[in-house]
This record gives structure tokens, C-alpha cells and sequence, in this order.
């Protein structure tokens, strides 16, 4: 059992992960960083959790900002963090696709900034757990390794800069023994239940293939011989959890990625299959799609940021050779993409209709 501090909370993985640690028996104590607008709203995420979990743990809600110094935390509270010994993950970010540059800069480039001089500054913490993402490899192609972090010749949009840009901030602590960098590939719900709270990612395709299903036919969107790369949930969080205070984790940055990732058109043609019942038909150029997706309006009628076509035919492949190594005595390993569609399809048909599941798109 440990202290766990964590940034991005009440968001989707840090909730999953506060679970899983309770679950585990490897929670003593709880901090979260919030920000003020979001004190209430990580409150009620505490007491459900709690109570969904038949347990009370010692915790304190700490009003906060990542681009602040000192994370924007009250002299008492540094005083408290500097006494015990602490896990601490970093996991807020913009994660937008579309995002402005300004305002990922601000938060993905300058708060991992802050909170990496903040690490440096606190002794007491024993592990560093950072949240990028497999992504920071840009446009690069073919196959990606978890020792490289290259720059590439360009970025698919200003999530990927930024993150890139953070991950070399946090790189620098390497060779303190702290510090566990996890890129986790495209993130979905839970492989069993489709549990998620938000539909983005993968679901931007469900959105497009619910609002076409009334077509006779629904074609492809292009063509493609290129692989996507989705997670479940639950692997990042029990890989994540399993990696908790685990030595040969230290200093080291690790895909959680899908070691057999499925060919992007499988995966559409498995998702159209659930939920419409027909196979799909004909292609539908891509050029066609990015020049009608630039209209707002028809993103916001389908359900789909434009940005998301630049992942149907972007060929990389992710090296997971760290990951299995250290993960290979620990029974975790990453459920197959199409095997679990129809738990998938299943969540986001109970759940199409709240409108607090979807992104919003400006």
C-alpha cells in the first residue's frame, strides 16, 4: 500500500486508476490536484468511487494548476507532500485532436514543465508515472520504438507536437531512478463491459456509422492498408498499476500498445457489421470525405473531427518489446480490438443518446 498523487483527475484513466489501486490493495492514501472549477465535480467522483467500492481511504482534494509554480499548492500542502513518501502521476492534458497550439502548448508543453520541476523539487517522491502517448511519433512511419524519441518531419495535428514536446521535458529525468514514461496507443473502453465516459478515438467512427446506417449501402472511406492501434481500459490500467513501484520500470519508456494491432479497414468493416447488420460496400474517396468533413457543420451532423481521417492510412507499427518484458510474468496482456466490438457497440448504444458523452466540436 502506498500514497498516490495524481493530476488529471476526475478525467476517465486517473479514475480507472484510483479504482484499480483500491481494488489492488495498494492504496494507503489519496491526493488529486483539481482545479478550482472542477472541485465539486472531483468530489462527487471521490464518493462514488468509494462507495461503489465499499471503502473510505484518507484523501484530500488540493485546488491546483499544472502551469502554475509549484502546481499552484498552498505552503501547508507542500508540507504534507514533502513528509511522506509518494507515488505521483502525471496525467493532465488537453487531449484533443483539434485543439489550438496555444492552449495544448500551455497545458501539455508548459504543465508537464511544472510538474517535472516539481518532481525535482520533492524528494519524497519515490515514482514518476507519466502519461504520453505512442502518438508522439508524428508522421513517422514503420516500426516505432520505445527507446526512440525521434522528431519527426511533422505532426498530424497539435495534440501530437505538444505531447512530443512534454515527453522530451520529462525524458530529462531519466538517470534518477524515478521516473516510468507509458505512451498508451488509441484508448477505448473496457474489453469486457465497454465501459468509457467519453466517445472519442474510435467511436468518432461509431458516431459516422450511426448516422449513415439508414443508407442502403455504407462504403469505405478510402483505401487503406494501414493498421490501428486501440487499447481497452482495463490493459492500461492493470499494466499501469502492475508497473507501481516495480524497479525494471524505473527509468524506462514503454508502449502500452496492441501488440497485433487489426488493419484500420477490418475494424471499420467489424464496427459497420455491429451495428448496422450489413457488410460494407463501394469506397468513398478520402479526398471527398476531408474536403466535406472541413465543414463544421457536417463534423458536428456525423459525430467525427476531421483530424481523425489522418489515422486511417498513416502506417506505423508500435514496438512493444519493453512492455512484454516487463509485463511478462504478470498474466497482463491487451485483448483483441475486434473480439470485443460487441461490448463495445453495445455501451455506445445504451449510451449514444447522452449528450455528456460526446465532444463537443467547435
Amino acid at each position: 500500500m502506498g500514497t498516490h498523487f495524481f493530476t488529471g483527475f476526475p478525467g476517465f484513466i486517473a479514475s480507472q486508476l484510483i479504482k484499480g489501486l483500491i481494488k489492488k490493495d495498494k492504496l494507503k492514501k489519496l491526493y488529486v490536484l483539481v482545479q478550482e472549477s472542477q472541485l465539486a465535480q472531483a468530489a462527487e467522483s471521490i464518493k462514488v468511487i468509494f462507495q461503489e467500492l465499499n471503502v473510505t481511504l484518507p484523501f484530500e482534494i488540493i485546488s491546483g494548476d499544472i502551469t502554475l509554480n509549484n502546481l499552484g499548492m498552498k505552503e501547508k500542502e507542500l508540507t504534507k507532500i514533502q513528509a511522506e513518501t509518494i507515488t505521483m502521476w502525471h496525467l493532465a492534458a488537453i487531449y484533443d485532436l483539434a485543439v489550438k497550439k496555444e492552449i495544448a502548448w500551455k497545458v501539455n508543453v508548459e504543465g508537464t514543465k511544472m510538474v517535472c520541476d516539481f518532481v525535482r523539487s520533492h524528494p519524497s517522491i519515490s515514482q514518476f508515472i507519466y502519461f504520453s502517448t505512442a502518438y508522439v511519433a508524428g508522421t513517422r512511419e514503420g516500426k516505432i520504438l520505445e527507446t526512440e524519441l525521434i522528431r519527426p518531419d511533422a505532426f498530424k495535428n497539435h495534440y501530437e507536437e505538444t505531447k512530443f514536446e512534454a515527453e522530451c521535458i520529462v525524458e530529462q529525468l531519466k538517470g534518477d531512478g524515478i521516473v516510468t514514461i507509458i505512451r498508451p496507443g488509441i484508448v477505448r473502453g473496457h474489453s469486457i463491459t465497454g465501459e468509457t465516459i467519453k466517445f472519442d478515438g474510435p467511436y468518432f467512427f461509431m458516431n459516422m456509422i450511426d448516422k449513415l446506417k439508414w443508407m442502403p449501402i455504407i462504403p469505405y472511406v478510402g483505401k487503406s492498408d494501414a493498421h490501428i492501434n486501440v487499447v481497452p481500459i482495463d490493459y492500461i490500467i492493470d499494466a499501469a498499476i502492475y508497473l507501481v513501484n516495480h524497479g525494471p520500470a524505473l527509468d524506462k519508456t514503454l508502449h502500452l500498445t496492441d501488440p497485433s494491432p487489426h488493419l484500420v479497414e477490418k475494424v471499420y468493416g467489424a464496427m459497420v457489421k455491429e451495428l448496422t447488420g450489413k457488410e460494407p460496400k463501394g469506397r468513398f474517396p478520402r479526398t471527398l470525405a476531408e474536403k466535406g468533413l472541413s465543414w463544421k457543420q457536417l463534423q458536428r451532423k456525423l459525430g467525427v473531427e476531421v483530424e481523425t481521417l489522418d489515422y486511417l492510412t498513416w502506417n506505423a507499427i508500435f514496438d512493444t518489446t519493453i512492455a512484454e518484458e516487463l509485463l511478462k510474468n504478470s498474466g497482463i496482456q491487451c485483448a483483441d480490438f475486434i473480439a470485443s466490438i460487441p461490448s463495445m457497440s453495445k455501451f455506445y448504444n445504451e449510451n449514444k443518446h447522452r449528450a455528456e458523452f460526446h465532444i463537443p466540436i467547435y
